[in-house]
């Protein structure tokens, strides 16, 4: 499809069909994402016992998320501005904004490798990690962050891929990749033995192989949003404009991350079994918020698209469309977690006692869902608007500081676990209502040609 066609698919047509049609590829894709770290949880845990399986979710990718969701928030607003020249069909600002998204993940990539293997020891000390599994993590880590920037390198790819229309060829590239992931894992973990090194080492291989595959197709794909290995460097005006979309989200990730360590360091204070409980249900909770995001993903590109045409009633249509997706996805999630989790923990792990305080993880938290879509469908909206500053002050005070002062204030109330997983549930329903009264109040349908 050229990128002509691509553009009018946005812009154009039926919008129900047209945002599915842009939706499932980010869907399975982000899915796919999911399963690499899922399938060496899976093979560890299975493998290596439960030490190994905490020592690879849980704090782990919690502590991993701290940097590379920052490096995330910011490469959404690259997408988004890229995405708004491409709708008002400005290609030379288009092919340069490009460009200037490629240099900021070269510069980013490099700066999260450093800084995340340096301060991997420090983080999981800082967070509790159990003695027994602090080795096993500190391995992963280091590995997995000599590697992240690559990963840094795939989600800028994918996302120029997006932000001009196209979701497929993301999700092709992601599916080759995370099918050698399980091929590496069964390998490197099951065949030849090499333990939590060799997930990691199966991890960073799989990324290098989806970073070649994105950027041959953005050096093949037609058009000004060709990519140029030669006029890779940052435009100042559209980088400054990336930062002012996407630094507000890069922090508001880093601050989720923070308060989801608070939560990470009073669930390891529980032991052992309550920590490998927690990584197997985080596996199990990200294949969900994998689907949900996706939601967040692609509206925030069919916004800006919209929005940059100055088509403004379509995108406020494509909102309310996005609701009663999300809401059907996550009412069939909701029922296959209640009723089978039990199962699906035992993916992870075969002791009677994780499984238990799994179930009992997922009773807790999984009927409680659903009012979390208004935060993940209205400020994907918000942002493809161009609006960054107030979403990220909405989410910074509901969910993080009212989760910190959850995780500070109640376990000297209660010593259950529960009491401490109830900031879920709590800090959702207080963000969602204030995101609504933001839609409804804000005025961010204020159009401004960019």
């Amino acid at each position: 499809m050229s990128r002509t066609n691509i553009a009018v698919g946005i812009t154009e047509g039926v919008i129900w069909k047209q945002l599915l049609a842009f939706f499932f590829p980010i869907l399975l894709g982000t899915l796919f994402q999911q399963l690499y770290n899922t399938v060496d949880a899976i093979i560890v845990g299975q493998f290596l016992g439960k030490a190994a399986l905490a020592a690879v979710g849980g704090g782990t990718g919690t502590a991993i998320n701290l940097l590379i969701g920052f490096f995330t928030g910011l490469s959404s607003g690259a997408a988004v501005v890229i995405s708004q020249h491409c709708g008002a069909r400005n290609e030379e600002l288009s092919g340069k904004a490009v460009h200037t998204a490629v240099a900021l993940a070269l510069a980013g990539g490099v700066a999260i490798s450093a800084l995340g293997y340096v301060f991997t020891t420090p983080l999981l000390t800082l967070i509790g990690t159990p003695e027994d599994i602090l080795p096993l993590a500190v391995k992963y880590m280091h590995i997995y962050f000599l590697g992240a920037i690559f990963t840094v390198l795939y989600n800028m790819g994918s996302s120029i891929f997006r932000a001009v229309g196209d979701s497929r060829h993301p999700f092709i590239f992601l599916v080759v990749s995370c099918l050698f992931n399980i091929a590496l894992d069964l390998l490197f973990v099951g065949a030849l033995g090499f333990g939590i090194e060799g997930a990691a080492y199966a991890t960073v291989l799989s990324q290098v192989l989806s970073v070649f595959l994105v950027y041959r197709g953005l050096m093949r794909r037609p058009g000004p949003e060709k990519l140029y290995i030669k006029r890779i460097r940052a435009d100042k005006a559209l980088l400054r404009h990336m930062l002012a979309l996407g630094l507000p989200g890069g922090i508001q990730s880093v601050m989720y991350t923070v308060s989801n360590l608070l939560i990470q360091s009073a669930i390891n204070s529980y032991g052992t079994d309550t920590a490998a409980a927690w990584a197997a249900y985080s596996k199990i909770d990200g294949i969900y918020w994998a689907s949900v995001s996706s939601f967040g993903v692609a509206l925030t590109t069919f916004i800006a698209q919209n929005y940059g045409a100055g088509k403004i009633d379509r995108a406020r249509k494509s909102v309310r469309l996005s609701f009663a997706l999300a809401g059907g996805v996550t009412i069939a999630f909701t029922a296959l977690y209640l009723l089978a989790g039990g199962s699906l923990l035992r993916l992870f792990s075969s002791d009677p006692a994780v499984i238990a305080i799994g179930v009992g993880i997922i009773d807790c938290i999984v009927p409680w869902y659903i009012i979390y879509l208004p935060i993940e469908v209205l400020s994907g909206a918000t942002r493809g608007a161009g609006k960054a500053f107030v979403p990220t002050v909405i989410s910074i005070f509901g969910i993080c500081l009212v989760r910190v002062f959850w995780i500070q204030a109640v376990p000297h109330l209660s010593s259950s676990l529960n009491a401490v997983l109830l900031c879920y549930p709590f800090t959702w329903a207080v963000t969602s209502a204030a995101f609504f009264l933001y839609y409804k109040k804000g005025n961010i349908w204020a159009y401004r040609r960019h």
